[in-house]
């Protein structure tokens, strides 16, 4: 029998359990996932002593759901936390990005570097879900995507013992910007865990060796994940990513146009002006999902 009481008394999961409880029986997959989910967002509360908040973290966007328009919105919000990031005098790199067709992120990575930028992004983590009419929507209809965010601790320590056996490493030339140089020398770095099957990349460092590094560095944050995850929950060993399939039923957070108006499901509060959103003014939705979130996680664990 799952216990399911726990996650709907802890505003962080709450919204999830919801979810997890309108779902079918026979769907046994996605109430598999959603279980898994619950049980990350609250191991990653036990398992970082809050004293001890690392000031860097690697911020991951995935399109989800909706094609190129869920494309877009996943770079609108890489751009959005960018942002954020330097209005709070953090360094931001872009580590790699893979564009649609239209110029959006189907999947990108930044490196934030910052004081409590940790604690003050941990809560992003989860689908965010817009809705808007797209540019090439010709009869006006409302279209729904999402994207997801994962924020992923750099941790100063770790134990892991990654063995060079176990990488698979591939070079390849990075884009740029014309001239006689570009794309000449392979720059770019892929590594594959041959165990896991996780596969990272770091394309925009100027060498070969600086993206090496940079590509270990997301492997470790993600290894280290992953681990969190095996030990909350032993039956999920098949778990592949930190924030599950991008569904829209496990969204946190929806960014409406045409009401102007952004909603966190979990808190139930809302704030208007979207285009200043975009644009890196989120301190309130940041401030007020840490105010009413973090005592909560202090209280489950």
């Amino acid at each position: 029998m799952i216990d399911v009481e726990k996650y709907k008394n802890n505003p962080k999961t709450a919204y999830l359990a919801e979810a997890f409880l309108r779902l079918p029986k026979e769907d046994q997959e996605s109430r598999r996932m959603m279980l898994e989910e619950m049980e990350k967002i609250v191991l990653t509360e036990k398992t970082i002593d809050t004293s001890e908040f690392p000031n860097e973290i690697i911020l991951e966007v995935r399109a989800g759901a909706g094609g190129e328009e869920a494309a877009l919105f996943a770079r609108e919000m890489a751009l959005m936390y960018t942002l954020y990031a330097e209005k709070q005098n953090w360094s931001v790199s872009k580590l790699y990005s893979s564009e649609s067709t239209m110029g959006g992120y189907k999947e990108a990575a930044l490196e934030i570097r910052g004081k409590e930028v940790y604690r003050k992004l941990r809560f992003e983590t989860g689908v965010h879900r817009i809705q808007r009419v797209p540019s090439t929507e010709k009869m006006g209809r409302v279209h729904t995507s999402t994207a997801s965010v994962a924020i992923m601790p750099v941790l100063k320590k770790t134990t892991l013992d990654i063995k060079p056996s176990d990488l698979e490493i591939e070079f390849s030339r990075s884009g740029g910007a014309g001239g006689q140089n570009v794309n000449k020398v392979e720059t770019a770095v892929r590594i594959i865990h041959k165990p896991t099957g996780i596969d990272v990349r770091s394309t925009a460092q100027s060498s070969q060796l600086k993206n090496r590094e940079k590509a270990m560095s997301i492997l470790t944050a993600k290894l280290e994940a992953k681990k969190e995850e095996e030990e909350a929950v032993k039956y999920s060993a098949d778990r592949k990513t930190q924030i599950g399939t991008a569904d829209r039923s496990e969204k946190i957070r929806t960014y409406n146009i045409l009401q102007d108006r952004v909603t966190d499901h979990r808190i139930k509060k809302s704030w208007h002006n979207i285009e200043k959103i975009f644009k890196g003014e989120i301190d309130p939705i940041i401030d007020t999902t840490n105010e009413l979130l973090a005592p909560s996680s202090a209280q489950a664990t």
